[in-house]
């Protein structure tokens, strides 16, 4: 960080982004999601990390994506926190874990298995990541009220994208495929990348955050890729976008 007070990864300053900050993890689909603010302009864009800030009736609101994973989850939540970020949301996409979950369907997280690295180096693995009970409430409210698919429970966050694309490959495809089984079997939703590190170094910087989910794989596993110019994310932007209108309208205690 600058003695300006620029972040050395977002590459922002003060006064760059909101106190709410919606998380995609795609660069690319910032400017979709930014298209929902009012007077959204492009901040900055660095490595992984783009960042518009725009307003909800007039509450500055900025829009951040983290890149893949939890090491750039935790980075992005760091220096957001250090310019005065006090509510994340995730904006994500996930596969199913569950029978009965379609595409499209919204999963607000309500608490993440850390099945990965990134939060083990701020607490122990004892310690539950979940939800600001606030944010989970707000997803659900929005959820509600655009008559949304959705689903409140727990994910289970992890490092490796092909470790369960493809886990028979791996040399631990037997620990991997064990350790999948009693996810699902233990009612996890979903599972995705950031969330677990996204909600730890919230809690650990103590501010609110949540999450919310779009569904773009239906089965727990699949044979191809879905398409990512066409993955069903529509509902889940508005979902996220009137979650923080919802928050910003009630005083935070």
């Amino acid at each position: 960080m600058s003695d300006a007070g620029r972040q050395y990864h977002l590459a922002c300053g003060p006064g760059d982004v909101g106190g709410y900050v919606l998380l995609p993890g795609d660069p690319g689909r910032c400017e979709r999601i930014a298209a929902h603010l009012d007077g959204a302009r492009l901040v900055a864009t660095n490595r992984e990390y783009t960042t518009w800030t725009g307003a909800l009736e007039g509450v500055p609101v900025s829009v951040t994506s983290t890149g893949i994973g939890g090491p750039s989850a935790a980075i992005a939540v760091e220096e957001l926190c250090n310019l005065g970020a006090h509510t994340l949301i995730r904006v994500g996409s996930c596969g199913a874990m569950q029978p009965g979950l379609r595409l499209g369907d919204v999963i607000v997280a309500q608490a993440a298995v850390r099945d990965e690295g990134t939060s083990a180096q701020y607490v122990p693995l004892a310690w539950p990541a979940v939800a600001h009970l606030d944010v989970v409430d707000a997803l659900r409210a929005a959820a509600a009220a655009a008559g949304v698919r959705h689903h409140v429970g727990t994910v289970q966050s992890k490092d490796s994208f092909y470790g369960e694309m493809e886990p028979g490959r791996m040399p631990i495809a037997a620990e991997l495929q064990a350790r999948w089984t009693a996810w699902v079997r233990a009612g996890v939703l979903a599972s995705e990348m950031e969330c677990a590190a996204l909600l730890t170094v919230a809690a650990v910087r103590r501010v609110r955050a949540g999450a919310a989910l779009a569904v773009v794989n239906a089965a727990p596993t699949v044979d191809a890729m879905p398409d990512p110019s066409r993955l069903p994310i529509d509902a889940l932007v508005g979902v996220t976008v009137d979650a923080v209108r919802r928050l910003a309208r009630v005083p935070r205690p």
